[in-house]
C-alpha cells in the first residue's frame, strides 16, 4: 500500500478503481479483501486528515475549502432566474462521505422496484435490501431491516433537542405521524434521522471501509493522482492514464478499470476517454472510441428550497455559536463524551410526507435544522434561528454534464434544469406550504416568532415558486448521467458494464435510473457492495 506520490512505469493490476469516494473505498476493500486481487485506488484529493472531516460539525468546514471540496458551479439556471448554483463534491479519501451532511438514509421499496421494472433486473428492492444490511453497523442491532457488525455505522443522535421536539409534534398536528425509523417498514412521518457516525466521529466510507483495508499488500492507494482517461485497445479498456506529482502516469488493468468519480466525474472522463456522443467528442477535439449518446444525459438532482423562522428562545445551534461559553461547552461535552451538536452536525431532525393528491409514497423530505444560515454551510445568522429545507423527492426535471474541452482540469458543464416540469413545481409550492403549516401549529407557537424567508410577502403560490427560483439550491444528489438500464440511451447494463465495452463498469450514483427518494450516500455504498459481488463473481467465472 503506497499513498504518496510513486513511478508507475508499466505497472499492472487486476482492477483500477477511479475515485475513493463513497463507492471507490467500499470496492477497493471488497475487492481485495481475499488477497486474490491487486487492485490500485486513485484519488485526485488528499488522504482524509483534516480534522474537521471527522468531527460532524465541521460539515461548514468543509462547505467551501478548495483543498476539500471541487467547489462546482452550475451553468446559469434559466429556470432559476439564471442563477448558477454551487455544487459542493468531496475531494479527498471519502470524497463526498467525508464532507456531506452524514444523514443516514436509503429510500423507499418502490425506488428501487421502479429500477427493475425499467428492465434492471437484480435491482429491486428484495435483490438490494441483504446489501443494505451487510453494509451496515447500527446502533439499534440487527433485525429484519437493519445490519450490525458492517463497515458503515448509523447512529442515534444521543441527545433530543426541544426545538426539534416540537417540530416533530407539530407534524403530527399537520397531520404527518410520528417515525423512529425512516429505515424501517415506513418512511412516511417525522422524527430524528440516524447519522452515519461512530463514537462521535464521522464514519465516511474512508473510515469505516478503507482504514480497515489499509495494510493489505494487494492494494496500493494513490492520493494526488488525477485521472486524465482510460486508456483502450479496440473496445477494450486496458488502463488509465493519471497525473500525480506534476508526471504523468499510467497504470495497466488485467480485468477492469471502474470509474467512480461521482455523477458529474464519471461522465466527464467517459467523454475524455471517447465515449459519448460523436458531435460533442469532436467539437472538442476527442477521438471517438465508443458512440453512447447517453453519457452525460439524464442528470437530476435534489433541489432544497429552505425555509427560515426565527425563534422565540435563545436555544439554537446559531446561539451556541455566537457565545464563547457556549463554544467552549460544545467542545467540552465533545471531547469529554463525544456528545453535544458537535457530534450530530447540522440537520437532525426529519420529515417525509406526502403533499401531493396523487402520491401513494411520500414526495416530499424535510431537513430540520436548529439553525438558520443564508446557504447551507455559511455563517449562521446573527439572532436564534431554525431551518426547515424542503426537498421535492422524485424530480422529473433533467439535465446534463457536458464536457468544455479535452482537458480534464475544466469542470464540465452542469445543467440540472431544475423546475423545469410543471409536477416539480407544484411540488416543491406544496412542500414550502406544509413547512408553513408545521411553524404555526400549537406544538411550536412558543418557538416560531416570524418568517425570514419566505417572508409574509410571499402569499401566494406564484410568490413561493419565485421564491424557490430566487433561493432554491442543491442538496447535493447529483445522479443519473451514466444511466442504468438496456435500452439505447443507457450507458451501463444490469451489472454495471458500459454498454458496447469489455472491461469497463461505472459503480457509484452517475448509474442510478432515477433518483432515489432521500439522501443518496448510503444508496451509493449498496451499489458499490453489489458491484464487488459482480466483479468478482465474473473474475471466478474467467478463472
Amino acid at each position: 500500500m503506497n499513498e504518496s506520490a510513486a513511478q508507475h512505469g508499466g505497472s499492472t493490476y487486476d482492477f483500477i478503481v477511479v475515485g475513493a469516494g463513497s463507492a471507490g473505498c467500499v470496492l477497493a476493500n471488497r475487492l481485495s479483501a481475499d488477497g486474490r486481487h491487486s487492485v490500485l485506488l486513485l484519488e485526485a484529493g488528499k488522504r482524509d486528515w483534516y480534522p474537521w472531516i471527522h468531527i460532524p460539525i465541521g460539515y461548514a468546514k468543509t462547505m467551501f475549502n478548495p483543498t476539500w471540496n471541487w467547489m462546482f458551479k452550475t451553468e446559469p439556471e434559466p429556470t432559476m432566474n439564471g442563477r448558477q448554483i454551487y455544487w459542493p463534491r468531496g475531494k479527498g479519501l471519502g470524497g463526498s462521505s467525508s464532507i456531506n451532511g452524514l444523514i443516514f438514509i436509503r429510500g423507499q421499496r418502490e425506488d428501487y422496484d421502479h429500477w427493475a421494472s425499467l428492465g434492471n433486473e437484480g435491482w429491486a428492492w428484495d435483490d438490494v435490501l441483504p446489501y443494505f444490511k451487510r453494509s451496515e453497523d447500527n446502533q439499534r442491532g440487527a433485525s429484519e431491516y437493519h445490519g450490525a457488525g458492517g463497515p458503515l455505522s448509523a447512529s442515534d443522535i444521543g441527545r433530543p433537542h426541544e426545538l426539534v421536539d416540537a417540530f416533530i409534534r407539530g407534524a403530527g398536528e399537520a397531520g404527518v405521524p410520528r417515525n423512529d425509523d425512516f429505515n424501517g417498514a415506513t418512511q412516511e412521518g417525522a422524527g430524528y434521522y440516524q447519522l452515519t457516525t461512530r463514537n462521535g466521529f464521522r464514519c465516511s466510507t474512508a473510515v469505516g471501509y478503507l482504514r480497515p483495508a489499509r495494510g493489505r499488500s494487494n492494494l496500493r492507494i494513490e492520493t494526488g493522482a488525477l485521472t486524465r482517461r482510460v486508456l483502450f485497445d479496440g473496445r477494450r479498456a486496458t488502463g488509465i492514464e493519471f497525473e500525480q506529482g506534476g508526471r504523468q502516469h499510467v497504470a495497466r488493468a488485467r480485468r477492469e478499470v471502474v470509474l467512480c468519480a461521482g455523477g458529474l466525474q464519471s461522465p466527464q472522463l467517459l467523454q475524455l476517454s471517447g465515449v459519448g456522443a460523436p458531435e460533442l467528442l469532436a467539437r472538442h477535439g476527442v477521438p471517438l472510441v465508443h458512440a453512447l449518446p447517453g453519457v452525460g444525459e439524464n442528470l437530476q438532482d435534489h433541489l432544497q428550497v429552505r425555509a427560515m423562522f426565527r425563534c422565540r428562545k435563545p436555544i439554537t445551534t446559531n446561539d451556541d455559536l455566537r457565545s464563547i461559553v457556549r463554544k467552549a461547552g460544545m467542545g467540552l461535552e465533545w471531547l469529554l463524551r463525544r456528545s453535544g451538536p458537535l457530534a450530530v452536525g447540522i440537520n437532525q431532525g426529519g420529515l417525509f410526507a406526502r403533499v401531493m393528491p396523487h402520491s401513494k409514497t411520500p414526495d416530499v423530505q424535510f431537513h430540520f435544522a436548529t439553525l438558520s444560515a443564508e446557504m447551507a454551510g455559511a455563517k449562521p445568522h446573527d439572532w436564534p434561528g431554525f431551518t426547515m429545507s424542503v426537498c421535492q423527492l422524485r424530480p422529473t426535471s433533467r439535465g446534463h454534464v457536458r464536457i468544455r474541452s479535452n482537458d480534464v482540469h475544466q469542470a464540465p458543464a452542469m445543467q440540472p434544469n431544475y423546475l423545469s416540469t410543471e409536477l416539480d413545481c407544484e411540488t416543491t409550492v406544496a412542500g414550502l406550504k406544509l413547512a408553513r403549516t408545521i411553524a404555526q401549529t400549537s406544538a411550536m407557537a412558543d418557538y416560531t416568532l416570524d418568517e425570514y424567508r419566505p417572508g409574509p410577502e410571499a402569499k401566494t403560490d406564484a410568490d413561493l415558486l419565485e421564491f424557490a427560483r430566487n433561493y432554491g439550491a442543491t442538496i447535493f444528489h447529483p445522479v443519473g448521467t451514466c444511466r442504468m438500464g438496456t435500452d439505447s440511451e443507457a450507458v451501463v447494463d444490469p451489472k454495471l458494464r458500459v454498454h458496447g465495452l469489455d472491461g469497463l463498469r461505472v459503480v457509484d450514483a452517475s448509474v442510478m435510473p432515477t433518483l432515489v427518494s432521500g439522501n443518496t450516500n448510503w444508496p451509493v455504498v449498496m451499489i458499490a457492495e453489489k458491484a464487488a459481488d459482480l466483479m468478482l463473481e465474473q473474475a471466478r467465472a474467467a478463472a
